[in-house]
């Protein structure tokens, strides 16, 4: 078979696809090295445009923790963690709200805007999307624990993201949100995703980061799981199979999925076209998780 013809059978198989999603709502966090090297982050935005371009409407969440964590060093505060989460008083906010917005969020609505989407930031310095309310972590010894000004979502502005979307803008949003009060809060991008597409009932969720997606073995590749469902992910967790950094990504993917989302995806951002991959054929590249 010639290249030009397996462009067109390629085309063929993604029409099918890009019929079956047309108009629906796709949210997809970047995370992992992806926020650090613009190649890669480029690519995947390109990516984006093109969903957005058929007829697919996406809704980006972003993370940053090692770009915060490297402004932190910078301004000689050491990064602390308390159970994964990084603990957050007054400067370790500012910073984060520097990186991820300014910074970071502006980076990627400049990109898409000038890959020829058309795309909106959503944070803590215009319109906020995300209501947080602060959390404490549980100790050892029963106790709460104090882990500064970090949230989980209590509410998300779904009817502004729908508006969004059916307009043709692309949101992109950063992970910290206001409370009642009006104070912000930082939170887990993960979390964030997962709350978002549950809230504006979206078809699909993927999270990229720096993996394949689940492995029975973790670091090898023999053992990579292709599609799971939601009690065999739940099995998996139970017996240890997924634990550590993947814990989060999993736990959005369930959020949403137990919301209604029909699918949710865990791919490797860095490989190219991952995203066209796993969404417009039919073998995919990462782990897709099912209701």
């Amino acid at each position: 078979m010639d290249k030009a013809t397996q462009k067109a059978k390629g085309l063929i198989e993604a029409l099918s696809f890009i019929r079956q999603y047309k108009d629906k709502i796709v949210v997809i966090k970047l995370g992992g090295s992806l926020m650090e090297e613009d190649h890669s982050q480029r690519q995947l935005l390109n990516d984006v445009v093109f969903m957005s371009a058929v007829g697919m409407r996406p809704i980006l969440v972003h993370g940053g923790g090692k770009s915060v964590s490297a402004a932190m060093k910078e301004a000689g505060i050491e990064p602390h963690f308390v159970q994964g989460r990084r603990y957050t008083d007054e400067k370790t906010l500012l910073i984060a709200e520097q990186v991820l917005v300014n910074e970071i969020n502006k980076s990627i609505v400049e990109s898409l805007n000038f890959l020829g989407a058309q795309a909106m930031g959503l944070h803590s310095l215009s319109s906020c999307v995300i209501t947080a309310q602060k959390i404490q972590l549980d100790g050892e010894d029963g106790r709460k624990l104090d882990i500064g000004m970090v949230g989980d979502v209590t509410d998300v502005n779904a009817d502004l993201l729908k508006v969004l979307c059916h307009a043709g803008v692309v949101p992109v949003i950063a992970p910290i949100g206001v409370n009642k009060a009006g104070a912000k809060l930082n939170i887990n991008a993960d979390t964030v995703a997962g709350k978002v597409a549950a809230a504006v009932g979206a078809a699909k969720l993927v999270m990229m980061s720096d993996t394949h997606g689940i492995y029975e073995k973790p670091g090898d590749e023999a053992t990579h799981i292709s599609k799971l469902t939601q009690s065999e992910v739940e099995e998996h967790i139970a017996s240890g199979v997924i634990s550590g950094g993947m814990l989060p990504k999993v736990d959005a993917c369930l959020e949403a999925l137990h919301s209604g989302v029909e699918r949710a995806h865990i791919i490797d951002g860095n490989i190219l076209h991952s995203l066209l991959l796993e969404i417009y054929t039919d073998k995919g590249i990462g782990t897709l998780i099912t209701q």
